[in-house]
């Protein structure tokens, strides 16, 4: 059972994305999650009247005349939501928890998804794949996967991402959209990653505090691992904090650097904060690309 707190927070979600999904200012967040709502059908000449946006300015050159790339109307995509519950996310800086944004996030990806009639999927891991809920469609599956996925109790507190990107390798459908929310801290995913970037739309949605990218001078101070439990002494001194956030931002960067190489979105989320404008922004400027 979930508890009253939780529905609550659910119900919030659910209502906010609504109304957001309806109202003028985001009024394409349904096709959001699908992408630009069309697949590419052919290129053909440019006609008065076409939007210039639509114009294929590489295959101008080359033909010495305006080309437009001419879309067909999109069948309904397949949507995985593979949420890492390993417990680095058992951390906040603030009010709230980095476990509880990336569950809010994963259920808004639901929604939207569930308005659009697409079919969503559900991935929840560790150091293992701890639930897979099939991809289905409609209302009903959607509160069903959102209940199950809040009602999961993680079996590991470790993180393998690696195993995450193996079993939707394996998946018998492909050319879905696999929403891969996680804060990324792990090691040795990067072959089974570029695979399943391969064989489908693959966003990385890095979940990150304000703490993971900023520290704060204060002393020295006591830290514990939540995946391993060992504890750390770290210097917060000015000193040694510049040099943590120097590393913390490098770490960053080459993430940034493969994921860009391999072919995969990024979306970067900073919990506590309100994000919903956030995803929007970042699908909005995808299909203009």
């Amino acid at each position: 059972m979930i508890s009253s707190d939780i529905l609550k927070k659910i119900r919030e979600i659910e209502i906010t994305t609504k109304r957001m999904v309806s109202s003028a200012r985001v009024g394409d967040a349904q096709s959001a999650l699908k992408g630009s709502g069309f697949d590419f059908d052919q290129i053909r000449d440019y006609q008065m009247g076409d939007d210039i946006r639509a114009i294929d300015w590489k295959s101008s050159a080359r033909a010495n005349k305006l080309l437009i790339k001419q879309y067909s109307e999109e069948r309904c995509r397949t949507i995985i939501l593979a949420v890492d519950i390993s417990s680095s996310h058992i951390f906040a800086s603030g009010s709230q928890l980095k476990s509880d944004g990336m569950l809010e996030i994963a259920t808004m990806f639901a929604l939207v998804a569930g308005q659009t009639k697409d079919s969503v999927g559900l991935l929840l891991f560790s150091d293992d794949v701890e639930l897979f809920i099939p991809p289905g469609s409609g209302m009903p599956h959607i509160h069903t996967l959102i209940t199950r996925m809040y009602n999961h109790h993680k079996r590991s507190s470790k993180t393998a991402i690696a195993s995450a990107c193996q079993r939707i390798a394996t998946l018998p459908f492909k050319n879905s959209i696999v929403f891969l929310l996680s804060d990324f801290i792990d090691e040795g995913f990067e072959k089974s990653l570029r695979i399943v970037a391969h064989q489908h739309d693959l966003v990385a949605v890095r979940c990150l505090d304000t703490r993971e990218k900023s520290l704060l001078p204060i002393g020295f101070i006591t830290v514990q691992d939540s995946e391993s439990g060992q504890e750390y002494l770290l210097d917060l001194r000015s000193r040694g904090s510049k040099r943590i956030e120097q590393h913390l931002s490098k770490r960053l960067q080459e993430q940034t650097t493969f994921l860009q190489q391999a072919g995969v979105s990024i979306l970067d989320i900073e919990i506590g904060r309100p994000f919903f404008g956030d995803i929007v922004q970042f699908f909005r400027k995808r299909m203009l690309q």
